[in-house]
């Protein structure tokens, strides 16, 4: 074999080893088709569900919110004067938008260093797991999405004192993300029985 072919070989095998596919499913208000398309979100979000309780209907709903289902999902650059950048607004990545010191707790507690924000198993255990802490520390039920989408937002303590009510476009945002869970719920329930 030629060594231009070689290298070509290699070249594609190498490429075919890539970061996965991170794109958005298509039809984001279907939650029927998003399972379909993507069948291991499924199992991520039932396994999510058996381990902390969360349902799947929240666990989507707040997905959705966070990353629109992107994988690699990051926060928008900063800049000065318009054009200077000055890196991104947080460290928050991947499926559950969760930040570098949120992410590195959660990865000691649960005894699981090989957790990546860009896996949508990890996230979604992310998520129970903070949701948990939700309940734990605020009094805030797993089925409560609006609660939960706040406290997801502006962390424990924040919610303890009850910041976002300075905050009306928050406010309307998890006004959404409750309707959102509402809609994903009904729709989970006339799913293909495969899907739920």
């Amino acid at each position: 074999m030629s060594r231009a072919l070689r290298a070509m070989v290699l070249l594609m095998v190498l490429a075919s080893c890539g970061g996965g596919n991170f794109t958005a499913p298509r039809n984001l208000d279907d939650a029927c088709s998003i399972l379909s398309q993507r069948p291991k979100y499924g199992r991520a979000f039932k396994a999510t569900e058996r381990r902390w309780g969360v349902p799947v209907h929240v666990q989507m709903a707040t997905i959705h919110q966070e990353s629109k289902f992107i994988g690699n999902a990051r926060t928008p650059y900063r800049f000065a004067l318009g054009v200077i950048p000055m890196g991104r607004q947080s460290s928050a990545y991947g499926y559950a938008q969760a930040i570098d010191s949120t992410w590195d707790q959660y990865r000691q507690e649960t005894r699981s260093p090989r957790a990546k924000r860009d896996n949508i198993r990890d996230a979604t255990d992310f998520m129970g797991w903070y949701m948990n802490k939700t309940r734990e520390k605020n009094g805030v039920s797993l089925n409560d999405t609006r609660n939960q989408y706040l406290a997801y937002h502006e962390g424990h303590t924040g919610y303890a004192r009850a910041s976002y009510k300075r905050k009306s476009w928050l406010m309307r945002i998890s006004g959404e993300v409750d309707a959102r869970s509402r809609m994903y719920q009904a729709q989970l329930n006339s799913c293909n029985r495969r899907l739920r």
